[in-house]
């Protein structure tokens, strides 16, 4: 049997079939094509989109309302040194009670748990109303040329998604651990502070930025910008470089550069957050008559997903599986769900992220087949709730 012929009942031995095809971002090596191969065989109209560098998929089986988007990515992160892995990386072992590879927990097993689940909904005549998968190649890169695009050209088709559930590994030590109901905002920043090059002997005659810098990051990293939100946590500027550049010993330099990173809570935009810092930035600027530019480019937007009907439903068919009741909660990165809100009311359940982009990352088979369980009630339930 080959790995298209991968029988879509059996959402470990697909997860293997997408682990051996060495997807490391932005390049595909044939992962989509197993899925297309095997969703195409069960009836879905699928369409592949690629955008620059970037292939993506979309298949969809049913028509109207309600629908119902699973969205995932089939590139993985890079592997690291292949010989520090217990298991080749893209060999999809499986020992132990385990399933070894690049992308097992982060987010092929996911992918493959919810293609077995939809395979038994549609056989069952459980669709009642459209369901489908929207799958990228670019999400562990750029993210500029997968979901967002996809999104877009779904507008264009006029294809409307009333609910998605992104298979990003939300479980941070058991399965039914966690609902990712939210994600906090990122913005990245360029400070640049100039000052007047000179010699180190006669400091008169120059202007070092580095003192006006610190300064400046000093006070920034030690104002809070908010005591929280309802199930977010304080948002958080960190430094994460600081370049001078200075190859001599005895040369005050004329610029230095910091690059820091703020992860923020609904209390704040991107543009909220830019205004802040500028006016964070403009006394001390003004007070050391020191000249600085502020160069920032938002990664995504805080948000928190409210529909209950919806979480609910979640909830209730990870419990039932499961026996724990899951937190929601807006823990972690940023998911394609930060595109993906703005299209339709979005939640994150995946497998446990315990090992996701380490080196040996695995995820236990049962957990797999649990998963392709709890997503098979979730779309059952779905269409019982939602179908008019």
């Amino acid at each position: 049997m080959s790995e298209i012929e991968t029988p879509l009942h059996d959402p470990v031995e697909i997860a293997r079939a997408l682990i051996r095809r060495p997807s490391v971002t932005p390049a595909d090596e044939g992962a989509l094509d197993i899925l297309q191969e095997a969703l195409s065989a069960l009836g879905f109209r699928a369409t592949r989109l690629p955008f620059e560098d970037v292939d993506n998929l979309y298949a969809e089986i049913g028509a109207g309302a309600p629908h119902f988007c699973f969205a995932g990515h089939t590139d993985v992160v890079p592997p690291g040194e292949a010989d520090e892995w217990t298991s080749p990386p893209f060999d999809a072992a499986v020992k132990d009670g385990k399933l070894w590879g690049r992308g097992a927990s982060d987010m092929k097993g996911a992918i493959a748990a919810f293609a077995a689940a939809a395979s038994r909904a549609v056989r069952n005549g459980k669709v009642k109303g459209t369901l489908s998968f929207l799958i990228t190649g670019d999400e562990e890169g750029k993210a500029v040329n997968g979901t967002v695009k996809m999104l877009q050209w779904l507008r264009e088709q006029e294809i409307k998604i009333d609910h998605c559930l992104v298979g990003e590994p939300s479980n941070p030590d058991a399965m039914g651990d966690m609902i990712k109901v939210g994600r906090r905002g990122s913005i990245n920043c360029w400070l640049t502070v100039r000052g007047k090059q000179g010699h180190v002997a006669y400091p008169h005659r120059a202007q070092n930025p580095i003192p006006s810098l610190m300064r400046k990051l000093l006070h920034l990293s030690e104002t809070p910008l908010d005591e929280g939100y309802e199930r977010f946590q304080p948002s958080s500027l960190q430094v994460t470089d600081i370049h001078i550049g200075n190859p001599a010993h005895n040369v005050i330099p004329g610029k230095a550069t910091a690059r820091f990173n703020i992860r923020f809570n609904p209390n704040w935009t991107g543009a909220s957050i830019q205004d802040w810092l500028k006016d964070q930035l403009d006394p001390i600027a003004k007070e050391i008559n020191a000249t600085y530019t502020l160069d920032c480019v938002v990664s995504g937007e805080a948000f928190l997903t409210t529909d209950m009907a919806f979480l609910g439903l979640l909830s209730e068919c990870v419990e039932e599986k499961t026996g724990r009741k899951p937190e929601y909660s807006t823990s972690g990165g940023t998911s394609d769900a930060r595109f993906i809100k703005d299209h339709a009311p979005v939640a994150e359940f995946g497998l446990v992220g315990a090992t996701m982009h380490q080196v040996d990352e695995h995820v236990d088979v049962g957990d797999v087949a649990l998963l392709a369980d709890i997503y098979e009630a979730v779309i059952e339930r779905y269409f019982e709730t939602f179908a008019k």
